[in-house]
């Protein structure tokens, strides 16, 4: 009788001891570490960098070509953050007055600035078009 309840004490050792081994085995392949942003709480939104060009044809007809690479979504957003438009907002949303430093105003001088999508005339406007890799962008003195 004594031998078969240390058969039964061996038994369930053993089988403790497989499983611990077991456990630490499968630890070991774990391919977390300890810097991942998620783990630590700290969330970081990835930026998606998008490139297009832009072009400025201006009153005397002269092309002015911009590369232009940013995290924006927006046509717009991205040019007024480099700087090379700037408008009023009005009923229509943004009404693009000034383009990579010449000013244009339909009421004093009769001309505008008109912006095209791939050499179309754009359907919408700069402030609510995305941007789409590659696509070029101008604005052309009218």
């Amino acid at each position: 009788m004594k031998k078969t309840q240390f058969t039964k004490l061996l038994s369930v050792l053993l089988c403790i001891v497989l499983i611990a081994a077991m456990a630490l085995l499968a630890g070991c392949n774990d391919n977390t570490t300890t810097s991942n942003p998620v783990s630590s709480g700290i969330t970081e939104t990835p930026k998606t960098e998008k490139s297009f060009t832009f072009v400025v044809v201006d009153t005397t007809g002269k092309e002015t070509s911009f590369e232009i690479s940013t995290d924006k979504s927006i046509v717009g957003d991205a040019l007024l953050d480099e700087g090379l438009i700037a408008g009023e907002d009005g009923q229509y949303g943004l009404y693009v007055k000034t383009v990579n430093g010449i000013t244009l105003d339909f009421d004093t001088d009769g001309k505008y600035w008109a912006f095209y999508v791939n050499d179309q005339y754009a359907t919408a406007g700069v402030d609510t078009t995305e941007i789409v890799d590659g696509e070029t962008y101008s604005f052309k003195a009218e």
